[in-house]
């Protein structure tokens, strides 16, 4: 069974059913070109409607900061006991495998020593 397919919920037979009678909701006019241009940014609105402390925590971003030093993503088919033996080291472990690497590569000359972080 592929996805249009997919027996769905009422909810979403009985909305698409209203749609198609009348895609124009009374009650919630389609916005115009004229509306578009009164919208503002979030980061704009939110200090004076909920005030600079809670508008800054709902901006701030998530995730792991940007770093200066981007990685390559690869897909590298290992020994599954080589994979487990760096695991077993707990989180960290792709970091402690680049490192590994990168020792190597430095002893045969392929890569010149870099100074400590």
């Amino acid at each position: 069974m592929n996805k249009s397919e997919a027996p769905k919920t009422p909810q979403v037979a009985e909305s698409a059913a209203v749609y198609i009678a009348d895609p124009v909701d009374p009650d919630i006019p389609p916005l115009t070109d004229a509306d578009l241009a009164e919208f503002r940014p979030a980061s704009e609105m939110l200090p004076q409607i909920l005030g600079q402390a809670h508008a800054d925590a709902l901006m701030k971003r998530r995730g792991r900061p940007a770093s200066a030093i981007t990685k390559t993503a690869i897909s590298l088919r290992l020994d599954p006991d080589i994979v487990a033996a760096f695991k077993a080291g707990g989180d960290g472990w792709q970091t402690r495998m680049n490192d590994a690497l990168r020792a190597w590569a430095v002893e045969h000359r392929l890569l010149e020593a870099q100074k400590p972080r």
